[in-house]
């Protein structure tokens, strides 16, 4: 097993004012920080759903994907600015910081919140809700890990956030 590590959050946040949903995931994996981006690993299902759900293109580059959540009025972020992990067991997390929401919150109508997975929604809930006010709704983590989980249904589960795009 990996050996626990430091890790600090380095991405930007991915919002504007006219950013209607935050998604959350709970920290970058080794591999989105290999890659310098949100849900990078190559089998990490996030962007394919978010495509098809929202109809639209599959994004492949960091551009096109910071492109395609702001047209999309999706601001994509993680709940810690750091902990301790194992490699990418989210179960392994000790020592979290919280990041402060209020970034995004003071700048953009965010009208709900999705965790990509229930440790981040677990996490959200106990260390950011109360501040917020905002409740989460936990999907089905995206993550190659989660292979119980097949398209169809992470398709399902996604296509929730639909009426909060149509506002």
């Amino acid at each position: 097993m990996p050996e626990s590590v430091q890790v600090t959050h380095d991405f930007e946040p991915v919002f504007d004012e006219r950013s209607r949903i935050l998604m959350l995931g709970t920290m970058p994996s080794p591999k989105s920080r290999e890659v310098g981006f949100y849900y990078g690993h190559p089998r990490n299902r996030f962007w394919k759903v978010m495509a098809d759900v929202c109809q639209a293109s599959f994004p492949q580059t960091k551009e096109e994907k910071i492109a395609f959540a702001l047209s999309h009025r999706i601001a994509v972020w993680d709940v810690l600015s750091g902990c301790e992990i194992c490699g990418a067991d989210d179960s392994s997390i000790k020592n979290p910081v919280p990041n402060d929401m209020s970034r995004i919150l003071e700048r953009a109508d965010i009208q709900a919140v999705f965790a990509t997975g229930t440790k981040a929604g677990a996490l959200y809930r106990k260390y950011c809700q109360q501040e917020t006010k905002l409740p989460v709704t936990i999907l089905p983590s995206t993550s190659p890990a989660n292979c119980r989980i097949s398209y169809e249904q992470l398709y399902e589960a996604y296509r929730g956030i639909l009426p909060y795009l149509r506002t």
